[in-house]
C-alpha cells in the first residue's frame, strides 16, 4: 500500500547535491548536454585491464544505442591512479569524444570516485560498472527491463506510505545481483531482506542517481550501502536482477602513450584484507545514527528501571503487587523443569496437587527458556530485571526501525514515534510487573512483514517469515499479539475505506501470505495450543470483574508514573497500578487530533485515525459510565465479549493499540515540521509537540524492600520436614493478594512443591479460569485470620475439614513465619492440629505428613 498525497518529484541536475572536492571539480570536464545512458566506471591503478573494458562497453553501445552523440558517454572516474590508467583513457578520449576522464588528484576510495563520476555525467540513465568488466555489457539489457518496471512487480516497494501513482510506481533503480560477500554477510543497512548487495553493476534512473550519490558522504566501498538506503528512504523503488559473471583475465596491453615500459601484466585482484577493514569501518559510520538511537533506547529503559538495578536482592517493584514474584518464579520453573528435563508446559511446583498449566500462563517461554544460561549464572530476579530492561528498550528500536524503514526521512522524527510507542503510559504501567506487555519488539516486525506480504514480491518468503514471527510471539505474549492483531484488523478495514483500489490489490497477496503463515505456525503450534486450551488444569475464560474497561475521564488523566501524573486519581480510574492501560493525558490526545486534521489528506493519517479512535472506543468495556452522573451506555465491547479467546481479554489493554498509532502520528508531525522552511513555524510546531510529551514523560518505577525469605529456607532446614513429594503449606497460602512464598520457592532451588500459589487456572465444573489455585475451607480461614477476622470455634467439624485439605494439598509441613496477627494464627493451628509447633530458626512449623496429622 502507498499513500499519494504528500508525494514531492524532484528534479536534480548535475552537481547541485553535493559539493565534491574542489580539486575533482575543477579535473572533470565540462558538461556538454544530456545523453541517454551514461556509464560510470571508477577506477585506481587499472591499466592493465581499462582498455579491453572501454572497447567492449564502446562497441556494445555503438551496436545497441547508437553512435550518436547524444546516445551514451562513458565516464572513467579516476581516483589517482599512480600507474598508467589515465593515460589509456586520455588516449580512448582523443579517439572517441564520448569517453570522457574524471580525475582525483587524492586516492580517496571508490565511493569518491563513484560519487564524483555520477555527478559529472548527464546521462537520463546510468549504469554504473566496474573496470575488470565481471559483468558483460550485455547485461544491461535485463537491467534496462527490470527499470521499466512498475513497483509491484519487482524490488522494494516504498511501504504503505511511501509512493505515487506515477513517477514513483516505476523502479529508480535496477540492480544486478553480485557477490560482495562483505556487504552480503553484514547486509545492507535500512533494506531489510534485499538480497542484492553492491552497486557494481547498477541502471539508474538519472536524476536519482545524482540525488542520491550527491547526497553520500562514505568515500569507501561501504557507499554501496549508503546509496540504497537513502534510495529506499525516499520511498523510491529498486529492482533486483540476476546477472551473469564473467571469470575471464583482462590482457595487459602496451601504453598508447608515454615513455618506458609498460605496466607488469597483474593478477586478477581480490579486496585487501584493508579495504576490507574500511567497509566495516564506514558501515559501523553509517549505522552510528542508528546505534545513537538504540543507546538513547537503552538509557532510557534503565532510567525507568534504575531503582530496582540499584539492589536486586534487597527490592522490589512497589507497584507490582504479586506479579514480581509470580514472573520471578515462571522464569525459575522454566529453569528448573529444562535443566531437569521434564515438559516445560507443566509443573506440580505449585497448586499441588493438581499443578500448573504453563502453557495457559504468561511464562514467556520464548524468552526464559534462552534465558535459562543468566537464570543459573545471576538468579531469577536479575533474568526479570533484563528482561524487562532489554524488552523496553527493543521494543522501542524495533518501532523506531519500522517508522524510519516506511514512514519518515528524519532519523530522530523516528526515534520520537518509536519512543512514545514503547514509554507511553500504559506501557510503563504494565513494566511494573508484566513482561509480556512490554517485550513487544516482535510486534513491529510482523506488522512489517504483513506490509510486504501486501506489496506481494516474494509471498511465499514473506509468508513463511511471518509464520515463524507469529510462533515466537505466541510464546511471547499471546494477549498482546492477539490485541496487536484486532489493531491490524481495524486498520485494515480502514484503509479499505480511504483507498478500496490499494487494498483490494493487496488483500490476494496477504491472504495467500497468511495462509502459508498458518500452515508454518500450526505445525509448530498444534501440541503447545492443545495442551494449553485441553491439557491438564486448562481452562477457557478468565473473569475479571465488571470494571475491567477504562472510564472515558482515563482517557485524558494522567497515570501515576508519568511526570504530571496523580496516583490517587489514576487508582481511582484503574483496575491497579499495573492496569493503567489509557492515561494519555488531554494534551498528547489533543495533538494526535490535530495532526489528524492537519495531515488528513494523507491515506495513512486517515486510516491511524480511525483505528486511534476504535480501540479507544472498544476499550471503554461493554458497559460505558458517563462520567458525574448515573447513565450507563452500551459499549461496543459487548459485541465481542462472548467470543473466543477476547473473552479472557481485559478489555481496558485494547487502548494500548494507540501507543502505536500515536507514535506513527508524531513521528510523521515532526518528519514535516523540521522540513518547514519558515523558523517560526517550526520553532511553533517544536514547542506543541514538547507541550504534548512532557506531561506524560515517564517516571523512574517505585521500588520498596522487599521482604526477606525466612531463615528456615535459606539454611535449608525446610529439609528435614518435607519429603520428597510432599507440599509446604505456608500460612497463609500463596494467592495473588499475597505470594512471598513463591520466592522461598525460587531461593530454595524448587526443593519443594507448595499448596496455594499465584496462576491461572481453572475453577469449578465449568473450569472457568481464576487467579490462583481452587480455594479450599482451610485456605479461606487462614487467610481470612490473617487479614483481620477472629478466629472461629475450633470444632470436630474443623478439625476434620484442616485433616481432610492437609491431605488434599499432600502436606509435609505448615510454616508460620512471624508476622502481624501472628498469635492467633498460632494458637489456631494449635488447636486445630492438636499439637504444639515446633521453632525452627525464624518460624514455628507443624509437621503434619502421613501419620503426622
Amino acid at each position: 500500500m502507498t499513500d499519494t498525497a504528500d508525494t514531492t518529484h524532484t528534479t536534480h541536475t548535475p552537481g547541485t547535491t553535493h559539493t565534491p572536492d574542489p580539486a575533482v571539480a575543477a579535473a572533470a570536464p565540462a558538461w556538454l548536454g544530456a545523453v541517454l545512458l551514461s556509464v560510470v566506471i571508477p577506477t585506481h591503478d587499472d591499466a592493465h585491464r581499462i582498455g579491453p573494458t572501454l572497447d567492449a562497453f564502446r562497441a556494445h553501445l555503438d551496436a545497441h544505442l547508437g553512435s550518436g552523440p547524444g546516445d551514451w558517454e562513458l565516464v572513467v572516474s579516476d581516483d589517482a591512479s599512480t600507474d598508467e590508467t589515465a593515460a589509456f583513457v586520455e588516449a580512448a578520449a582523443a579517439d572517441e569524444p564520448r569517453i570522457r576522464l574524471v580525475r582525483s588528484p587524492h586516492h580517496r576510495g571508490k565511493g569518491a570516485a563513484l560519487r564524483a563520476g555520477v555527478l559529472a555525467c548527464a546521462g537520463e540513465r546510468v549504469l554504473l560498472a566496474d573496470a575488470g568488466l565481471r559483468t558483460p555489457p550485455a547485461e544491461l539489457e535485463h537491467l534496462e527491463q527490470a527499470l521499466g518496471q512498475p513497483a509491484s512487480d519487482s524490488g522494494i516497494d516504498g511501504g504503505i506510505d511511501g509512493g505515487s501513482d506515477t513517477d514513483d510506481a516505476r523502479a529508480t533503480a535496477a540492480l544486478g545481483r553480485s557477490g560482495n560477500r562483505l556487504v552480503r554477510a553484514l547486509g545492507i543497512p535500512g533494506i531489510p531482506g534485499f538480497r542484492a548487495d553492491t552497486c557494481g553493476f547498477a541502471l539508474f534512473d538519472g536524476d536519482r542517481a545524482r540525488a542520491a550519490f550527491g547526497a553520500s558522504v562514505l568515500d569507501g566501498p561501504a557507499i554501496d550501502a549508503e546509496v540504497l538506503r537513502w534510495v529506499r528512504r525516499q520511498g523510491w523503488h529498486v529492482a533486483e536482477v540476476p546477472v551473469t559473471r564473467t571469470r575471464t583475465r583482462t590482457r595487459t596491453p602496451k601504453p598508447p602513450v608515454g615513455p618506458g615500459p609498460g605496466p607488469a601484466p597483474r593478477p586478477r585482484r581480490t579486496a585487501p584484507p584493508g579495504d576490507r577493514r574500511r567497509a566495516l569501518a564506514e558501515l559501523f559510520r553509517l549505522n552510528a545514527g542508528g546505534l545513537a538511537v538504540a543507546a538513547v533506547f537503552l538509557a532510557l529503559s534503565v532510567y525507568v528501571f534504575h531503582g530496582l538495578w540499584a539492589d536486586l536482592d534487597g527490592r522490589y517493584l512497589a507497584d507490582a503487587l504479586q506479579d514480581q514474584n509470580q514472573w520471578e518464579w515462571f522464569v525459575g520453573v522454566a529453569t528448573d523443569n529444562i535443566t531437569h528435563l521434564r515438559n516445560p508446559l507443566f509443573t506440580t511446583a505449585q497448586g499441588m496437587p493438581d499443578g500448573v498449566n504453563l502453557m495457559a500462563n504468561a511464562t514467556m517461554l520464548g524468552l526464559t527458556v534462552p534465558l535459562i544460561p543468566v537464570t543459573l549464572l545471576f538468579g531469577e530476579t536479575v533474568t526479570f530485571a533484563l528482561v524487562l530492561t532489554l524488552g523496553m528498550a527493543a521494543s522501542a528500536w524495533t518501532w523506531y526501525w519500522l517508522i524510519r524503514r516506511r514512514l519518515v526521512q528524519s532519523r530522530w522524527a523516528a526515534a520520537a514515534g518509536g519512543a512514545l510507542a514503547a514509554f507511553a503510559p500504559p506501557m510503563v504501567s504494565h513494566a511494573n510487573g508484566h513482561p509480556n506487555f512490554v517485550v513487544l519488539f516482535m510486534l513491529p516486525l510482523i506488522i512489517d512483514r504483513a506490509l510486504r506480504l501486501c506489496e506481494g514480491r516474494n509471498v511465499v518468503r514473506d509468508g513463511v517469515l511471518l509464520g515463524l514471527f507469529a510462533t515466537y510471539q505466541i510464546f511471547l505474549g499471546e494477549e498482546p499479539l492477539l490485541i496487536a492483531a484486532l489493531g491490524m484488523l481495524v486498520f485494515s478495514l480502514a484503509y479499505l475505506l480511504v483507498d478500496r483500489r490499494r487494498a483490494l490489490a493487496a488483500a490476494r497477496p496477504l491472504g495467500l501470505g497468511l495462509v502459508i503463515a498458518a500452515g508454518v505456525c500450526v505445525p509448530l503450534l498444534i501440541f503447545p495450543l492443545y495442551w494449553q486450551f485441553f491439557g491438564p488444569q486448562s481452562y477457557h475464560s478468565v473473569l475479571h470483574g465488571d470494571n475491567a474497561g477504562n472510564s472515558p475521564r482515563a482517557l485524558v488523566e494522567y497515570a501515576a508514573r508519568s511526570l504530571f501524573g496523580d496516583a490517587e486519581t489514576a487508582g481511582r480510574l484503574s483496575l491497579n497500578t499495573t492496569e493503567q492501560n489509557a492515561f494519555y493525558g488531554w494534551p498528547l490526545l489533543a495533538l494526535g487530533v490535530i495532526v489528524c486534521v492537519w495531515m488528513w489528506r494523507r491515506r495513512l493519517v486517515r486510516a491511524l485515525a480511525i483505528t486511534g479512535a476504535v480501540a479507544l472506543a472498544l476499550s471503554l468495556g461493554p458497559w460505558v459510565p458517563v462520567p458525574r452522573t448515573d447513565v450507563v451506555l452500551p459499549g461496543p465491547w459487548r459485541l465481542m465479549v462472548k467470543l473466543p479467546l477476547f473473552e479472557s481479554v481485559i478489555e481496558g489493554r485494547v487502548a494500548m493499540v494507540c501507543a502505536p498509532v500515536l507514535g506513527v502520528l508524531l513521528a510523521l508531525a515532526l518528519d514535516r515540521i523540521v522540513r518547514m522552511r519558515t523558523r517560526e513555524l517550526r520553532t511553533v510546531g517544536l514547542l506543541a509537540v514538547a507541550a504534548a510529551l512532557i506531561p506524560v514523560l515517564p517516571l523512574p518505577l517505585a521500588v520498596r524492600e522487599r521482604a526477606p525469605v525466612p531463615a528456615f529456607i535459606t539454611s535449608g532446614a525446610w529439609k528435614g520436614y518435607v519429603k520428597d513429594g510432599e507440599a509446604l503449606v505456608p500460612v497463609p497460602l500463596p494467592d495473588p493478594g499475597q505470594a512471598d512464598a513463591l520466592h522461598w520457592q525460587v531461593e530454595a532451588d524448587f526443593g519443594f512443591r507448595l499448596a496455594g500459589g499465584y496462576f491461572n487456572g481453572p475453577w469449578g465444573p465449568d473450569r472457568i479460569g481464576i487467579y490462583g489455585a481452587t480455594p479450599r475451607h482451610l485456605s479461606n480461614l487462614l487467610r481470612d485470620v490473617r487479614y483481620g477476622q477472629q478466629p472461629p470455634e475450633i470444632t470436630p467439624q474443623w478439625r476434620d475439614q484442616a485433616r481432610r485439605d492437609l491431605e488434599f494439598w499432600k502436606a509435609g509441613a505448615v510454616v508460620l513465619p512471624f508476622q502481624d496477627r501472628g498469635i492467633e494464627l498460632r494458637d489456631m493451628i494449635t488447636e486445630l492440629l492438636g499439637r504444639e509447633p515446633q521453632k525452627v530458626e525464624d518460624v514455628l512449623v507443624w509437621r503434619v505428613g502421613p501419620g503426622q496429622v
